[in-house]
């Protein structure tokens, strides 16, 4: 690996870092007032904000994060495509995801106080392999929508990818890189088990925090029902006092036209009563 390639992946790693350290759930909670610190379990992630501001806010903060982990993993991926080889391309790929995994969960910018990174992991996971990452998630989602542990899927869903991507490492690769891919997989999969320590001492104990996801589905389901029910109502509430605006209007224009026939009449009744001076002559 030349040297000027190394000082570029370096200074990836460290813009990976600072981006890792945008903190949507802390960004989203402050626009609605408030602060995810502070609420809940105070993690500052998508499962606390969906237990505190609902199924929307939880999945749109989920989709920010997760993004959060593609952006820096396919500007490494995408920097040794063309110049290295495939197994160089990885190296790329999760050097900058798990900057950006370690910037999520330890942000200098927040004194080192971050969120889980099970999100900005799937996000590398995703630029890895999108096609197996997608199935994963799917089958993860099933399962917190019936058994409603969080934690559990997520351990589950980064566990299972992290043993497809080093089953997977291209047959191209020298010891030395293979070794070094596995490591980068491994450190970025031990965080995130870290991470979810106290989880699974509350699992062990059967007191972990559940996320009932089909509730919060059916009062997002409820709510836009009751919402489309609320602009039908101001639709035709509307449409009524536009009638109404126009039978007002109708009536005050044909008042007019009376007015202005009667008005008329009395005009000609006064030339008639007036009498000609030419006659008179």
């Amino acid at each position: 690996m030349e040297w000027y390639f190394a000082l570029i992946l370096g200074i990836e790693v460290i813009i990976s870092y600072f981006v890792g350290n945008i903190s949507f759930a802390r960004i989203i909670s402050k626009h609605k007032h408030g602060d995810i610190t502070k609420v809940g379990s105070g993690n500052p992630g998508s499962t606390n904000m969906l237990r505190i501001y609902g199924a929307k806010t939880g999945f749109l903060t989920l989709f920010l994060d997760i993004i959060k982990g593609v952006i820096p993993s396919l500007m490494g991926f995408l920097t040794f495509y063309y110049t290295m080889g495939n197994s160089w391309q990885l190296i790329g790929l999760y050097s900058c995801g798990l900057a950006t995994v370690v910037g999520h969960m330890f942000p200098v910018v927040y004194k080192f106080k971050g969120g889980k990174g099970v999100a900005t992991t799937l996000g590398v996971f995703a630029v890895a392999d999108p096609l197996i990452m997608l199935i994963v998630f799917a089958g993860a989602f099933v399962y917190v929508l019936f058994f409603e542990y969080v934690s559990v899927a997520s351990l589950l869903i980064v566990t299972a990818m992290s043993i497809v991507e080093v089953y997977k490492i291209p047959d191209d690769a020298t010891s030395g890189v293979a070794l070094a891919i596995r490591l980068l997989i491994f450190v970025m999969f031990t965080l995130v088990w870290f991470a979810h320590r106290a989880n699974i001492q509350r699992l062990l104990v059967g007191k972990e925090n559940k996320a009932n996801l089909k509730k919060s589905l059916k009062k997002i389901l409820k709510q836009e029902k009751k919402e489309r029910k609320q602009e039908k109502k101001a639709g035709h509430k509307q449409q009524k006092a536009i009638k109404k605006s126009q039978k007002k209007t109708r009536k005050m224009e044909a008042k007019e036209l009376r007015k202005l026939k009667k008005s008329q009449k009395r005009e000609l009744r006064a030339k008639k009563r007036t009498p000609n001076p030419l006659n008179r002559e």
